[in-house]
């Protein structure tokens, strides 16, 4: 059962990934085609914005896949030189931590997308789409970061009653 939950959050944490590299690369094309179509004398408006909502949705879409993979920078000096029984209790009181930030930041993400929702607010540019988009980024990729984290907890517990 764990070890099944365990791959479906990698499998899902990977898919996001998949997702935020999309993101980017069409943040770019868009990027690209505007500055070409300006060159050519056209007028743009949306392009800037457009790709700024998907830059700030795929870093936060790329979150779980990068905690999976420890791709994320990481502090490791002192876990390095505990010895492993001391290292393990370290690094989930570390995952815990990291847990409930990604908790705390993923229900605030919620609240905030839900009051730009109800609101109906918009950014100040000529284009004004709705914020709550942008917004929705954030609980998504940290509730999913926070999911990723429960996994690796559990993949930890289960290596660790392996190895007994």
């Amino acid at each position: 059962m764990l070890p099944s939950f365990v791959r479906a959050v990698f499998g899902l944490s990977t898919a996001c990934a998949a997702v935020a590299a999309a993101m980017l690369l069409v943040a770019a094309l868009v990027i690209t085609w505007s500055i070409a179509y300006r060159a050519m004398g056209g007028s743009t408006y949306w392009e800037i914005e457009f790709s700024v909502y998907m830059m700030v949705g795929s870093l936060f879409l790329a979150s779980p896949y990068c905690l999976a993979t420890q791709g994320h920078v990481g502090v490791d000096l002192l876990s390095h030189y505990l010895p492993r029984s001391a290292a393990r209790p370290l690094a989930i009181v570390v995952g815990l931590l990291g847990l409930a930030v990604c908790v705390y930041l993923a229900w605030s993400g919620a609240e905030l997308t839900l009051h730009a929702l109800a609101r109906g607010e918009r950014t100040e540019s000529a284009w004004a789409p709705p914020k709550w988009p942008l917004f929705l980024a954030m609980p998504v990729g940290l509730g999913l970061t926070a999911l990723q984290y429960v996994a690796d907890l559990l993949r930890e517990t289960l290596l660790e009653a392996d190895r007994r």
